[in-house]
């Protein structure tokens, strides 16, 4: 929010990340059966491993290794590194290791519940005397399945009885010194277990996407229409921190509607292109509300459509802040405009335009900053506050800084668009992935056919208001993709998205709140996981963290098909008290933001200094991870921590916590304050292009931070243009990097840098 005027400490260097090119996988093939009585066809054969009812097999199959390549967890590796995926990588020559203390353990998710026979344990010198060898369905409650008080070490087989999806060695007495440490820990046994009950089917004809979705196909009365839309929006214009949450989503034609959007509202088309779904009207963010000033118009999405304008009407309306995407959308007609601002009566804050082609002109008048991404502007753009950023679009204005304060850059390295909800020419209902494209300009889909995947809804579990964290979950284990329908989530367990490729897309902003503490979402280290279009709410008891990607110690390589999230969103306080220590954690290499904006919140209910407690948003200990539009916001410490090399992010927005008591309570060692970017010290390669980063301290003007943006001293570590604000003089800046650029105060509001070192 802006006013209508114009962590952890330090991080330590981890220790040499462990690469692996390729690891083993074990495929377990079931021998199927013919029934008694079966007969073959003339000159058929029986399949390899089929077997006729009563038939002796040659030999009885051995157990399947089950844990190799799985993801695995560590309660803590020696000295920040020997992760725990070592132990599980079939690579005798790499291990994990523990800190030097008692309990230590090390699980292994083997994705599915399955029945355990044997585990083989491959210890280095520093081995467990006593340790327990334990099952869980849920990664939560736990069973022992063997236990042992006088450990030998070096390889032991154990053959045991048990089953789970989760199986660990929780070790309670160290044989030396030092911790616990495993060459390899193995697991054999039987898979095919459910990981959890049966779930329901979904009908790819006829999906059940709750009672908060709205769809339209083109026989659809036009009254009934705007009758709809106009009491979702009637309900949602002020209701910025009401529980309520929607999804109109419209089957491909030709409507006339007038889609005017509120809060936690999503308008979607549903078709495989946006041209497919035409809207003679509007669909509009308007601030009215608040009149005209747009700074909290958050949290409401228009995506997948084109717009075709009524008669003699030249002019759009998106007049809203952050947590907002513009995504997929077409407005036709290049004598038209759409302005990014409320018209001429207040300010906006920051958004997302991206996939977009706009035919005629962006005009961004008051709108402050704003991030335009593989996009199409027929007439172009126009206007520039503090930082517009440009990215793979065409039509763009020419590169300049800072006045006006133009950040464009030609092409986008490495993308994955959102995945989208369609309907085929058949009547079934898919979801589309986007293929990873690099060095891309303009959008996927105008004047060509988009490359990506198709796959059926019949592979998804559509969660409704008062689904189970454990019901998803295991529809998660079982393979199926999942889609969040419009609603509010409270999760007594952590969501948790073990397998490749797995789709986790929301609808209507959907909300998660995790329960007593929890972790809301982790992924795994496994390539192509995506996460899109959910709200992440901390609730009242704190979080260690509300989104982890990968594991501490994550190391695959997923280049070619690296874990994306899209428009994720996060919120501490607002609708009520949220605490979480860090926001999202980036263990994994090569992960894609493309829109996230982390938040504690600075108004609503349950906030204050001591209330809506959270020190960091944003912890990247991964490798070349990327972010393409990035807002983080509030936080009482570090904004974001930045560990792992070869990071780049494309736009950044930052505002420092307005609510620090005094410059004693909010003091960095003997630095004043806390940058709202930091870069560890043993980073030796790191990029950023268009980043702001404002101070407005309302309980106390006179409290300074020392510098916006914190890094290393190295020709790699290179940042692009930068501007630091002090709105309304409410505060200062000192520097706008370590100690460079000037000064943001009472006497000089805005300070700008365009490159360092």
């Amino acid at each position: 929010m802006k006013p209508q005027l114009i962590s952890p400490p330090p991080p330590r260097a981890r220790g040499p990340r462990l690469r692996r090119a390729a690891r083993g996988l074990a495929v377990a093939l079931a021998a199927a059966v013919l029934p008694v009585g079966a007969t073959l066809p003339a000159g058929a054969v029986l399949p390899a491993g089929m077997l006729p009812v009563g038939a002796a097999p040659a030999a009885q199959a051995a157990p399947v290794l089950l844990s190799q390549g799985r993801p695995a967890l560590a309660s803590s590796t020696e000295n920040g590194g020997t992760p725990a995926s070592a132990a599980v990588d079939g690579n005798t020559g790499t291990r994990w290791s523990s800190a030097f203390s008692d309990p230590q353990w090390l699980q292994v998710d083997l994705g599915a519940r399955a029945t355990i026979s044997q585990v083989t344990l491959r210890w280095e010198t520093a081995y467990g005397r006593a340790f327990q060898i334990q099952t869980s369905d849920d990664g939560s409650a736990w069973t022992s399945i063997y236990s042992i008080t006088t450990g030998t070490g070096g390889e032991q087989s154990l053959t045991v009885a048990g089953a789970g999806r989760y199986v660990r060695m929780y070790g309670t007495q160290r044989a030396t010194g030092y911790g616990y440490s495993l060459w390899e820990f193995q697991v054999y046994g039987e898979s095919g277990g459910t990981g959890g009950p049966p779930v329901e089917p979904t009908d790819p004809r006829n999906p059940n996407f709750g009672p908060n979705t709205r769809i339209f196909d083109p026989s659809t009365p036009t009254s009934q229409i705007q009758s709809h839309l106009n009491s979702i929006f009637t309900q949602q214009e002020t209701n910025q921190f009401g529980p309520n949450r929607y999804a109109v989503l419209f089957k491909p034609g030709t409507y006339t509607a007038d889609v005017n959007l509120g809060f936690f509202t999503q308008v979607a088309g549903l078709g495989l292109s946006p041209d497919d779904v035409n809207l003679n009207g509007h669909v509009r963010a308007e601030a009215f509300w608040m009149g005209g000033n747009a700074t909290q118009n958050f949290w409401r999405s228009a995506e997948n459509l084109s717009v075709t304008l009524p008669a003699g009407v030249s002019v759009e309306r998106w007049a809203v802040s952050q947590a907002a995407p513009y995504r997929r959308m077409h407005l036709r007609g290049g004598q038209n405009q759409i302005q990014l601002w409320n018209g001429g009566d207040g300010w906006s804050s920051g958004g997302l335009m991206a996939d977009t082609r706009i035919d005629g002109l962006v005009v961004s008048g008051s709108q402050q900053q704003w991030y335009s991404r593989n996009s199409e502007f027929g007439n172009g753009w126009t206007g520039s506050v503090w930082n517009m950023v440009f990215q793979g679009v065409t039509g763009a204005p020419a590169p300049h800084f800072p006045n006006p304060s133009h950040t464009v850059l030609d092409t986008t390295p490495v993308v994955r668009e959102k995945p989208f909800l369609y309907v085929d020419s058949g009547g079934v209902y898919r979801v589309f992935v986007p293929a990873l494209r690099t060095n891309s300009r303009g959008t996927s889909w105008y004047g060509k056919t988009p490359a990506g995947t198709s796959i059926s809804l019949d592979q998804f579990f559509i969660a409704r208001p008062g689904t189970t964290a454990a019901t998803m979950n295991a529809a998660l284990a079982q393979g199926k993709h999942l889609i969040i329908s419009p609603g509010v989530y409270n999760l007594d367990q952590t969501l948790r998205i073990t397998r490749p490729d797995t789709v986790v897309l929301g609808l209507g902003l959907a909300t998660l709140v995790p329960q007593n503490g929890i972790t809301a979402v982790s992924v795994a280290d496994v390539p192509g996981a995506k996460v899109a279009g959910i709200l992440i709410d901390a609730g009242p008891v704190s979080s260690p963290t509300l989104m982890e990607i990968g594991p501490p110690g994550a190391a695959a390589n997923n280049a070619a098909n690296p874990i994306s999230l899209h428009d994720v969103f996060f919120r501490i306080g607002g609708p009520g008290v949220g605490r979480a220590a860090t926001t999202l954690v980036v263990n994994s290499d090569h992960v894609i933001g493309d829109h996230m904006w982390l938040w504690r919140a600075d108004h609503g209910t349950g906030v204050g200094w001591n209330v809506n407690t959270a020190d960091t948003g944003l912890i990247v200990n991964g490798d070349d991870v990327t972010m393409y539009g990035l807002f983080v916001e509030h936080y009482q410490k570090y904004q974001t921590i930045w560990n792992g090399n070869g990071g780049r992010t494309y736009f950044y927005q930052n505002e420092m916590p307005y609510d620090p008591p005094n410059q004693a309570a909010w003091m960095n060692g003997s630095s004043r304050g806390w940058a709202a970017y930091k870069v560890a010290d043993h980073v030796t390669s790191h990029q950023a292009w268009g980043l702001g980063s404002y101070c407005v301290f309302t309980t106390d003007a006179g409290i300074a931070a020392d510098r916006a943006f914190e890094v290393p001293q190295n020709p790699n570590v290179r940042f692009t243009n930068m501007v630091t604000v002090s709105l309304g003089g409410a505060g200062t800046i000192a520097r706008i990097i370590n100690n460079a650029g000037g000064t943001s105060n009472s006497s000089n509001l805005v300070s700008y840098l365009t490159n360092y070192p």
